[in-house]
């Protein structure tokens, strides 16, 4: 009776407090000057039709695409308020129109600059921008500005232009787009844009401040109005009469908006964000600032607010920058029985699915769930000897828990008890308190197999007996036996710490001799897996993925990516549509045909971690597939994959950078060859989370995988045409492509005038000798001559040859001069960006000192512009020096301090206890890959090969 009160209680909770739940789904990430963004005050947001996001902020225009913030600013203008930002729209030709305290701009986007549109006529404040197809609404400080078929069109509402109904605030057409609604500092107004009639309301007749209306947004006939001292103030549309909203603890509206349908989006200066259901009148959401919650908005002052077309919520404030919510696609969900029980942030180790009953080991503890019942309850310590359960099967209408540590533990799903597994002998009772037990697995006769840090059990309830199989009674490879499986024959895999065996259930045995040469029977395998077509995967916990039929006549290792580490794959489980998933601790790939065929998922599918669990891997009776994440327990709909990959956006080129200077051409000089190739996906969620592939025909052979960044850059190439291609992992759909061609040093024209010179220049040789010839040939009179002349004339023509053999010296001399071209080329390549050796050396000797004395590399987010900045130079100075003067890239000259730092740690016995990553880390790699690709290509080994090479212990990587 308690625990059903309980429980009341708790749904009672949560239905008062559903919107703070609610607001758990949103997490935000804030942008500020330090990622690029030109103010800290953000007074306004639009997403363009492209979808990029705009940005105004007190001096600027800022694009934005999820990575990278672009400043477009407002030339020939002094600095000080008025260059504020105060709206932006696009009308439907692309055109892009900005409002700030001059005037109204437009952004040129071939020149991409902003210039200033009819000065003549709009020389102060643009308020409020409005756009119908191309038609342009213009509120500005002097009345309402119609911009049509290139002509201006002025409307005052009052014949005095300085009347304070003439400061136009926020602008919004009716439903049939017949009148025109504005919201003044002095009342509410319509005019009609059929023939031109205005009329006014007021909502507080002789109150000025009540009447002051700062933004204005429609839903249907019901017209909201934010006012800087009322609240929210709502005017029916028929009735022609306001009243008030309901309250949100800030009279303050900084900023209004809406669906069109059923909610309206306000935001307030003091009290945060509000969204308001238009039909029950009720708040239904709010972020407010929480100094606890790390992942909630910055400030309550909030300036500007946008809710996109994918739900994404972006909140500009006065004086904390940007913050926006992480969109996620929800093709992925992470399990929860609300209000009892949610999984998010909890590392799932193991988990049995048997529908409405569910139980969730974790490295906190054991949860049960019963969504049938209601009947949620949680078994940590000290019910619990060990919170990390890395095992739970259901046997014999009981769940067997295993842990590490903490023995076997059974539960009761009727009475919700624990108890101790006691079915061993006396020698094993302390193994099944405090032992480890790494899998519990049933086979097809109603035995109950248990690999534990002691040898294998089979255990069967109906007989009541046990028995254990160790390495001194039969033939269990020693160690710790981590995983038993049974295939479709019945036959038993077990794999253990030093290799495998098979049970046999015919002689009942367990045999280790049978495997095959070249087996993975002498690995170390932590999952086994069989799908629909009877082939076994194995996973080995260093090694690519290992395939095998069941009688073992063919084998061999799989290549499941291109670009993964074979020792990062953790589970696998095979869908209704024939795709293998592979869990990996970096990641979570589908694929199929060998590869051909493959799909990358990251946080912005809703996987909420990268990590996942060793074997926590489950298709359920409905095809949902279930995996254990370091986030929670996580599940999927494979049938919706290619219906949510069908609405990716095609990835758009924000940038191209020849020798780190934007052009948006396609052909470029021979000395421009260094190319900088920067994209979008338009994703908006983790930047740590981007994934894409990337090749550029001519130099790349094969696609690449980029993780994190969302630029890629080639150097010193060579003249010909390019095709880069960039996409998301496996998905065409999403695929942009940029030709560009580098123009070689002599265009065509010059070798055709280059040839024709050499051609000139031989003939001109041979007319030349074939005169000296013909001076010493003999003339016809002198044909009939005696024997003796013959002789003379023979000798005579015996002596040309050499004549003949002088000439070539001067065409070999020819190369000379060509030669000296490249020479001449180098000096045109560099003469903008040139630096003498003096100069090389210093900066070299100032770039070494600063490195070695401040140590920047241990910053894993160091850029080349930081490291320009802190020696006060340029970055393409410093790119010339690493490039052309050291012959190295930047990330290599980096990542060698950050091997050497390495090598330094492992020597250190303070650092003895740290693993791999944690030292990559304390050296300032980003990522595993990148630093074993970085110091195997440093030093020709892998860190462990190091590590023993100068007599240390192998690390856990």
């Amino acid at each position: 009776m308690k625990n059903t009160i309980k429980y009341l209680i708790l749904i009672l909770i949560y239905l008062a407090c559903g919107m703070k739940l609610q607001a758990w789904n949103y997490t935000f990430r804030n942008v500020v000057m330090s990622d690029g963004l030109s103010g800290l005050l953000v007074n306004a947001i639009y997403k363009d039709s492209e979808g990029f996001v705009w940005l105004g902020t007190d001096n600027c225009l800022d694009r934005f695409d999820g990575v990278k913030v672009r400043h477009y600013e407002f030339r020939g203008v002094d600095s000080g308020r008025k260059k504020r930002v105060n709206c932006i729209t696009e009308t439907a030709d692309n055109q892009l129109w900005v409002g700030n305290g001059i005037g109204l701009w437009r952004l040129n986007r071939a020149s991409s600059q902003l210039e200033r549109i009819v000065p003549e006529k709009i020389d102060f404040a643009v308020n409020t921008l409005l756009s119908d197809g191309d038609i342009l609404y213009i509120g500005t400080e002097k009345g309402l500005f119609i911009h049509k078929d290139g002509q201006l069109l002025q409307v005052l509402t009052d014949r005095n232009m300085l009347a304070a109904c003439n400061r136009i605030m926020d602008l919004c057409l009716n439903e049939d787009k017949s009148a025109l609604w504005l919201a003044t500092v002095q009342g509410l107004f319509s005019y009609s844009l059929k023939d031109g009639k205005i009329d006014s309301w007021h909502f507080q007749e002789n109150v000025p401040e009540a009447d002051y209306f700062r933004c204005l947004t429609r839903i249907g006939e019901t017209l909201y109005l934010g006012t800087m001292s009322q609240g929210v103030v709502r005017f029916d549309i028929n009735k022609k009469s306001f009243s008030h909203a309901v309250s949100l603890g800030c009279d303050v509206i900084s900023d209004i908006s809406s669906d069109g349908k059923e909610t309206v989006y306000i935001a307030t200066d003091g009290n945060g964000v509000h969204f308001l259901s238009h039909k029950a009148q009720q708040v239904t959401r709010r972020f407010c600032h929480d100094v606890s919650d790390k992942e909630g908005i910055r400030s309550n002052s909030i300036y500007s607010l946008l809710v996109d077309d994918r739900g994404a919520v972006w909140v500009g404030h006065f004086q904390a920058g940007l913050d926006y919510s992480l969109y996620q696609n929800g093709l992925f969900q992470t399990y929860a029985y609300p209000p009892l029980f949610n999984s998010a942030n909890l590392s799932i180790r193991s988990f049995v699915n048997r529908g409405h009953e569910k139980v969730i080991g974790s490295r906190d503890g054991l949860y049960y769930i019963n969504e049938a019942t209601g009947v949620v309850k949680s078994f940590v310590k000290p019910v619990l000897t060990s919170d990390l359960i890395l095992t739970i099967c259901f046997y014999e209408g009981e769940y067997y828990i295993g842990t590490y540590g903490g023995g076997m533990m059974v539960l009761n799903p009727e009475t919700l008890s624990l108890k101790y597994f006691a079915q061993g002998g006396d020698g094993d009772a302390e193994l099944f308190q405090k032992g480890h037990i790494f899998c519990v697995r049933p086979d097809e006769k109603g035995n109950l197999w248990i690999g534990t840090s002691q040898g294998l059990f089979c255990y069967n309830k109906q007989a009541k007996q046990i028995k254990h199989f160790t390495s001194a009674n039969s033939q269990l490879p020693e160690g710790n036996v981590y995983e038993v499986s049974f295939d479709s024959t019945d036959k038993g895999w077990i794999a253990t710490e030093t290799g495998m065996c098979i049970y046999d259930p015919a002689s009942q045995s367990l045999r280790s001799n049978v495997f095959p040469e070249g087996f993975v029977h002498r690995d170390k395998v932590r999952t086994i897996y069989e799908d629909t077509g009877h082939d076994l995967y194995f996973i080995r916990e260093k090694g690519s993925l290992f395939t095998s039929t069941l009688t073992m006549d063919r084998f061999r290792n799989r290549s499941v990516f291109s670009t993964l580490p074979d020792n990062s794959l953790m589970s696998i489980v095979e869908d209704n549509q024939g795709w293998l998933w592979v869990a990996c601790n970096d990641g979570l790939l589908r694929i199929k045909e060998e590869g051909e065929e493959y799909d990358a998922f990251t946080f912005n599918d809703g996987v909420p971690g990268p990590t996942f669990t060793n074997g926590a891997a489950y298709k359920d009776d409905k095809g949902i597939l279930w995996f254990g994440n370091t986030k929670g327990l996580i599940y999927v709909d494979p049938k919706r994959v290619d219906e949510v990959r069908g609405k990716v956006r095609p990835i758009v080129f924000t940038d191209i950078l020849a020798n780190g200077v934007s052009f948006t051409g396609s052909s470029l000089k021979y000395n421009q060859n260094n190319l900088t190739f920067c994209f979008t996906d338009f994703a908006y969620g983790l930047p740590s989370a981007l994934l894409y592939e990337y090749q550029l025909e001519g130099v790349d052979k094969d696609w690449k995988l980029l993780a994190a960044q969302n630029e890629v850059s080639y150097y010193g190439l060579s003249s010909g045409t390019y095709t880069f291609r960039v996409r998301l992992p496996g998905n065409e759909q999403s695929e942009a492509v940029y030709q560009v061609t580098v123009r070689p040093m002599i265009p065509w024209w010059g070798w055709a005038l280059s040839i024709l010179l050499i051609i000139g220049i031989v003939a001109f040789i041979r007319y030349y000798v074939w005169k000296r010839m013909r001076r010493l040939l003999p003339s016809p009179a002198q044909v009939v001559s005696t024997p003796a002349e013959n002789i003379s004339r023979k000798e005579q023509v015996t002596e040309q040859p050499e004549t003949i053999t002088e000439q070539p010296e001067t065409i070999a001399e020819q190369p000379e001069v060509i030669s000296e071209q490249p020479s001449v080329a180098t000096e045109e390549k560099y003469k903008t960006n040139r630096l003498t050796e003096e100069e090389c050396k210093e900066l070299h000797k100032k770039l070494v000192t600063y490195v070695e004395k401040e140590k920047p590399y241990i910053n894993p987010d160091l850029k080349m512009g930081d490291l320009a900045s802190a020696l006060d130079i340029s970055s393409h100075s410093l790119s010339y020096l690493l490039n052309q003067y050291l012959n190295q890239s930047y990330y290599d000259f980096i990542n060698e301090y950050r091997v050497t730092q390495f090598k330094k740690m492992v020597a250190d016995s303070q650092y003895s206890r740290y693993t791999l990553t944690a030292l990559a880390e304390l050296c300032g790699f980003s990522s595993r890959a990148s630093f074993f690709r970085s110091f195997k290509k440093s030093t020709g080994v892998t860190p462990n090969e190091y590590i023993r090479s100068i007599g240390g212990t192998a690390k856990e990587e």
